[in-house]
């Protein structure tokens, strides 16, 4: 199956997402997740169902579809681009119709039916060629959006006030201002939306932003003579040289070749303090050289950078919908015809049992459905998400899915990996003993022990290996890393060799205070101490997390004194050791059993856990970030984030149910006063457009409310 993602433009609320998603589901599409503030669409191809098909498919009803794959599937041309420009056309002509609201003045040729007329068909033709598109195409589909109110409003309101002027009544007939308003308030307030949910992708744009740079690309001639030229990042290959120096960002991921530099990588860690670079570290494009010059040659573009990753995974995060939202979308589905029977109801019960007039009942009708929001039901999960997401992106925070925002409200307890996590990772040999304490003993020792190590992706195996490198390492017919234990290889002549932990050889020694033993053939050649030191961030986040109530909990595979160590001078409250891969998975289980929990670990060694976990939080480095077993990874190598991380889980939850309430209570509130006459038409289309940006400005607030 071919995974699909698509950018789709016009989508303005739940039911337009609603509508895309049934008929690609319509179609056989599979883990179809469509997000309409975003405009991203994907999906799964099953079989050989034409992308191109399905594109044209999308853009019958009534959106369009921007994907390069695509050639065939032009951007219709419209008069107007956006909801400002079709507001600014139809003040022009409805702010006359408005005049006789100001006390005072009554400009009479205005009050002539065929002016009025003449004022409206331009806004009545712009809005029915907006609304009244959605509309059908949203009905033809099965799903109804809100555009089908607002359509039905303004051919009511125009339809039957021409009706009144074409018999020669207009007087008891005139509502041609209604049916402007309606169209130029509602066009007004889709603009302020627009703006609004802008402003909760802000922090998601600026990372999109940052991807786009010039590049000095270093080239040579037939003489080897350099030469340096500007060309756009995008244009980059893998392998290709450039030069960035200071005040430069870094226009994809690299390699240093030549040079130092301090890089600020806050655009990825939310890290400001920079970091020192030199020959053979990786740079992540769309951070800063701050100071100094390198050169490098780029190891990664496009889409497969550590910046694209990241986007594409906060976008997929935002397609998905967490179980709060699952009410307001069944609601949001059912809402317009709900809504259009209300509608009828106000202008039959207030005609034949509230003897009013048809004209005032119809009236009654049309605020009824002018005044009704689904857009807010739709908005308030999607709202609040977007700026949960990008707030914790811009702090080097990712979440995988959306649903672990929400799953953060209930994390009662956080269970900790010891080594990377707790501590630096960063060990250094204290101290060794070899069987041969020869010279030559020893330096054998060594180079046995580099030639296991070296193949191994753990924290203590990458200190040995570095520590004590080597040219003439030995070559193995065969080796293997067995989680938990340590290297296992054999040689040529059929010696097996290992560089494991205790547990390993406990059959045959009792000797369990060293970190790595070295055998040959089953008998102990030596052995390896190292040493590691506690994270500086670490005591204050372990505090911080049992300040809130919440349980800490240290589990490792590293021996009970050292465990007991840490656990002990960080006031951890329950510690495990000597823990196996798969006796860490029983434990996270039994800890699930009792309350939520949180797992952090490296994401490597730890994956069965991390995967296990109520949520699985990663400190992976971020070039391996698409890989993780986690649904949370904090990418800035340290523990630092992780109580915003659950701050923000837990605030934008709230925020959502905020959203919701407000949603919730504007609609049950405000169809009762349209249906009984206390506001206008007028007001109605007003006060519907101002109620999603009251749900966007609160989720706004998420990026600067205090959440630690």
């Amino acid at each position: 199956m071919e995974k699909v993602n698509w950018k789709v433009e016009g989508m303005s609320c739940t039911n337009c997402a609603l509508t895309v998603n049934k008929y690609l589901t319509e179609k056989g599409m599979q883990d179809v997740k469509v997000n309409f503030m975003g405009g991203d669409v994907s999906f799964e191809i099953v079989g050989e169902t034409s992308k191109t098909a399905l594109a044209k498919g999308i853009e019958g009803l009534g959106y369009h579809v921007e994907t390069g794959e695509i050639s065939d599937t032009k951007k219709p041309k419209k008069f107007f681009k956006n909801h400002l420009q079709r507001f600014t056309f139809c003040i022009i002509f409805t702010a006359p119709l408005m005049l006789h609201m100001i006390p005072g003045v009554h400009i009479h040729f205005l009050m002539d039916p065929y002016v009025q007329l003449a004022l409206t068909i331009p806004v009545f033709l712009v809005g029915m060629d907006f609304f009244g598109r959605s509309a059908i195409h949203s009905l033809w589909k099965g799903i109804p959006n809100m555009n089908v109110l607002i359509a039905i409003g303004s051919v009511a309101a125009f339809g039957y006030s021409l009706y009144g002027t074409l018999i020669g009544d207009a007087a008891h007939y005139l509502f041609y201002e209604t049916a402007s308003t309606i169209i130029t308030l509602v066009f007004l307030g889709n603009w302020l939306e627009d703006k609004s949910v802008e402003t909760t992708q802000k922090a998601l744009k600026e990372l999109a932003v940052s991807q786009k740079s010039m590049a000095n690309m270093i080239a040579y001639d037939d003489q080897h003579q350099e030469h340096i030229f500007p060309v756009e990042s995008k244009s980059l290959k893998v392998g290709d040289l450039v030069l960035i120096n200071s005040g430069e960002p870094v226009p994809m991921d690299c390699k240093i070749l030549w040079g130092e530099a301090s890089i600020n990588e806050a655009i990825i860690t939310g890290e400001s303090i920079p970091i020192e670079k030199k020959m053979n570290d990786l740079l992540i494009g769309g951070s800063t050289v701050e100071k100094g010059s390198i050169k490098a040659y780029i190891t990664a573009v496009g889409e497969n950078t550590v910046l694209s990753n990241i986007l594409k995974l906060v976008r997929e995060a935002q397609t998905e919908k967490p179980p709060v939202q699952q009410l307001a979308d069944k609601i949001s589905a059912i809402f317009v015809p709900v809504v259009i029977s209300i509608a009828l109801i106000t202008l039959l019960g207030n005609y034949f049992i509230g003897q009013h007039s048809f004209s005032e009942s119809l009236l009654r009708g049309i605020a009824v459905l002018v005044i009704s929001c689904p857009c807010a039901m739709g908005l308030a999960t999607p709202a609040a998400i977007a700026v949960g997401l990008g707030r914790a992106a811009k702090n080097g925070i990712l979440f995988k899915n959306a649903k672990s925002l929400e799953i953060f409200k209930d994390i009662r307890q956080v269970v900790f990996d010891k080594t990377g996590t707790l501590t630096t990772g960063n060990f250094t040999i204290r101290k060794f003993e070899s069987s041969d304490k020869t010279d030559t003993g020893i330096a054998e020792f060594k180079r046995v022990a580099y030639s296991l190590e070296k193949f191994s992706t753990h924290p203590i195996a990458k200190c040995i290996s570095k520590e004590w490198k080597i040219k003439d390492d030995l070559r193995w017919s065969k080796i293997e890393e067995q989680k938990g234990l340590g290297m296992i290889a054999s040689d040529k002549s059929g010696n097996t060799y290992s560089a494991v932990s205790f547990k390993a050889i406990s059959k045959i020694s009792h000797d369990h205070s060293h970190n790595v033993y070295i055998t040959k053939n089953d008998e102990i050649i030596g052995w390896i101490d190292v040493a590691d030191e506690i994270r500086p961030e670490a005591k204050q986040v372990v505090e911080m997390l049992r300040s809130k109530g919440i349980r800490t909990i240290l589990l490792s595979g590293d021996k009970k004194e050292k465990c007991e160590q840490v656990a002990q001078e960080l006031h951890i409250d329950e510690w495990l050791a000597e823990q196996t891969p798969e006796q860490k998975l029983i434990a996270i289980a039994n800890f699930n059993k009792h309350e939520p929990t949180a797992m952090i670990g490296d994401g490597i060694n730890d994956a069965p856990a991390l995967a296990k976990a109520t949520v699985g939080i990663s400190l992976s480095d971020a070039s391996h970030i698409a890989m993780q077993s986690a649904q949370v990874v904090l990418m800035n190598h340290g523990l630092k984030n992780l109580p915003l991380a659950l701050g923000l889980g837990k605030h934008t939850y709230k925020t959502i149910k905020e959203n919701l309430f407000w949603a919730f209570i504007y609609n049950i509130v405000a169809i009762p006063i349209a249906a009984f006459g206390f506001l206008s038409p007028t007001f109605g289309a007003l006060t519907m457009a101002l109620s999603d940006v009251v749900l966007a400005i609160n989720s706004v607030r998420l990026n600067f409310k205090k959440v630690i």
